[in-house]
């Protein structure tokens, strides 16, 4: 089920030019109505149901329905973001509400080291090792293809 605007929470980012859900939408399906000042998805059958709009909502003006494996039929789910979890909100069809929190860091923000702490191997654009192999891989040597 595609996300939806709720359009009595929605604020339209307070009218800035582009709204926190155009920029995380990553199939453009966000859209601003310059009229009415808020969001608004403008092809639901092309959504991919990632949830990143619903995420960034500043106000949470945004719904999903959850799959079948994760929440039951009918249900909704509402997810909230610090900056170092995410609390999910399920809304169930007789009104209960279930919450759970998640972390999303493992590290403080700002300190991840994009190597990993490996040395980046070879410079060579043809070579068939990724980024910091062999060293990640925890082997000496990576099997060679005949």
């Amino acid at each position: 089920m595609p996300s939806y605007v709720i359009p009595d929470k929605c604020d339209g980012c307070k009218a800035l030019d582009k709204t926190a859900c155009q920029h995380a939408c990553p199939n453009d399906l966000m859209v601003l109505d310059k009229k009415t000042m808020k969001a608004y998805n403008q092809d639901p059958a092309m959504c991919w149901e990632c949830m990143c709009c619903v995420k960034i909502c500043p106000v949470q003006a945004m719904e999903i329905r959850g799959y079948a494996d994760f929440v039951p039929l009918g249900a909704l789910v509402t997810p909230l973001r610090s900056s170092d979890s995410i609390l999910w909100t399920v809304k169930f069809r007789n009104g209960t509400l279930k919450r759970f929190k998640f972390p999303i860091r493992t590290t403080q923000e700002g300190s991840a080291v994009p190597d990993g702490g490996f040395p980046t191997g070879t410079d060579d654009l043809k070579s068939p090792l990724l980024f910091t192999e062999p060293e990640s891989t925890k082997c000496g040597e990576l099997p060679k293809v005949k």
